[in-house]
């Protein structure tokens, strides 16, 4: 290959940065996989295991609380320790979460397990997507990360659908244990591929306190969703942790102001592209996450599917939201994220209307499948337009930091839509799943009403960051 002085030097560029990439996405896959795998699993997990409502909650939630509360001190860890130190770390603690997973004889180790396993994927997630950016350079960056982006859609549909065939073959179990092979065969091979950790600074100002907040402020309001549920939103065991929740998330506040290396520089949540984009992130995964188990629950307690066939109906929702990012890749660039979101939302609350207004007598095939197809090609083209509003509208050189603040709302947009989606569907008795998809309606049929407000005018630059950024 020809050498010009404005290409960077051969010494800086990854000889086997293709396998690397190939490795490093197989690994990200494993932890969107879990994320819904767990959804169509989740009525065999409560019959063999004997999980009441809060339990089977907390299946889904307590993954993606750690995973999402704890990602921003993962990044941190990344660049103290160095990525591929953090990033193998990760990787070992998930492989082994996983283990202990499918092994669980009760719900206090499969919870433990599953805690674990956010916590690894908290480590391995943001070290993978920093080696990804410091192996490539130029158009085969962008190239890199389009790959590495496509692994979420891809991950949630073989998430349902491997979820309902494990489940109806050898046992829920196995939805964990699929993760170990591959877990240890990517130990074994990644130090060989992974670059070398250039030197580091050392571990001296971690915001840990910052990141220990955030996530128990996250985790009291789960728990005083979810409790709502049962006893109502007035007495004191569901009062107290809610306003619990506040509290902690105000002291997370005055922490971040004060220490010298904040988790989270608040300071970004003054800039409306970022804000925008991190709302509609939180509001699409609460909504797309909530519809994978609000429909699998449905389908095998209601209308008596098994694991594979809901696994199996799943599947076309999963794809239109590839489908749907897809298209909102191109629209986003043409029409404007505002035209983008407003759409997409509108798009979510149309396929939710009739799941709300059809009630328990909903059919699976002629219903239930359409209108979640239907709400998740808009999610999808939304989920494209809160990223690319917050990192394409901004300066180049806070890119990074928006990353991070819009991946953490996509995690905590899954963990508060399962909690509030249980304790309407689990908790309302016959009405429940119409309550549940009624809200759903509302909430993007709101977001559709607010975006032309909150996303800002312009254009994003398809290679992020702003124009004209100074």
């Amino acid at each position: 290959m020809p050498t010009h002085t404005a290409v960077p030097t051969p010494a800086r560029v990854h000889p086997r940065r293709w396998t690397a990439l190939a490795l490093i996405c197989a690994a990200q896959f494993m932890l969107i996989l879990d994320v819904t795998v767990v959804n169509v699993a989740l009525p065999a997990v409560a019959a063999d295991l004997d999980l009441g409502r809060t339990a089977l909650t907390w299946v889904v939630t307590a993954y993606t609380l750690c995973f999402g509360g704890l990602m921003l001190l993962g990044g941190r860890l990344a660049d103290a320790l160095g990525a591929r130190r953090v990033l193998l770390t990760g990787l070992a603690l998930f492989t082994a979460a996983s283990l202990a997973c499918g092994l669980a004889p009760n719900a206090a180790v499969l919870l433990s397990g599953r805690v674990a396993q956010g916590i690894g994927a908290a480590l391995l997630s943001p070290a993978a997507l920093a080696l990804v950016t410091t192996a490539f350079h130029g158009a085969e960056r962008a190239k890199a990360l389009g790959v590495w982006a496509a692994i979420g859609g891809t991950g949630s549909a073989v998430g349902v659908l491997l979820g309902g065939a494990l489940t109806a073959g050898p046992g829920w179990p196995w939805i964990f244990h699929v993760n170990v092979p591959t877990g240890l065969v990517l130990l074994a091979v990644l130090p060989r591929i992974l670059p070398r950790d250039t030197a580091t600074r050392g571990t001296g100002h971690l915001d840990v306190p910052g990141a220990l907040l955030v996530t128990t402020a996250t985790g009291a309001l789960v728990y005083g969703l979810v409790r709502a549920g049962d006893h109502g939103w007035t007495p004191a065991g569901t009062l107290l942790p809610l306003l619990g929740a506040v509290a902690l998330y105000a002291a997370f506040a005055a922490t971040e102001r004060r220490t010298r290396t904040p988790l989270m520089d608040l300071r970004m949540l003054t800039r409306r592209p970022v804000v925008a984009g991190s709302l509609l992130m939180l509001v699409a995964t609460a909504l797309l996450i909530s519809f994978f188990f609000l429909g699998s629950l449905r389908l095998q307690r209601v209308h008596g599917l098994d694991a594979f066939r809901t696994g199996l109906l799943f599947l076309p929702v999963a794809l239109t939201t590839a489908i749907g990012a897809h298209l909102g890749s191109r629209l986003v660039t043409t029409a404007g994220p505002r035209v983008c979101a407003t759409g997409g939302m509108a798009l979510a609350a149309a396929g939710c209307l009739p799941l709300a207004l059809a009630g328990a007598t909903a059919d699976p095939w002629t219903t239930l499948l359409p209108a979640l197809a239907t709400a998740a090609l808009g999610l999808g083209a939304v989920f494209v337009t809160a990223t690319t509003t917050a990192l394409g509208l901004i300066p180049a050189h806070e890119a990074g930091l928006a990353s991070g603040i819009v991946n953490t709302f996509h995690e905590l947009g899954g963990t508060l839509g399962v909690a509030l989606a249980s304790t309407l569907a689990l908790g309302a008795g016959a009405t429940g799943f119409t309550t549940a998809f009624t809200l759903c309606a509302l909430t993007a049929a709101a977001a559709a009403l607010t975006a032309p407000l909150l996303v800002p005018r312009g254009r994003p630059r398809p290679t992020g960051g702003a124009h004209g950024a100074h």
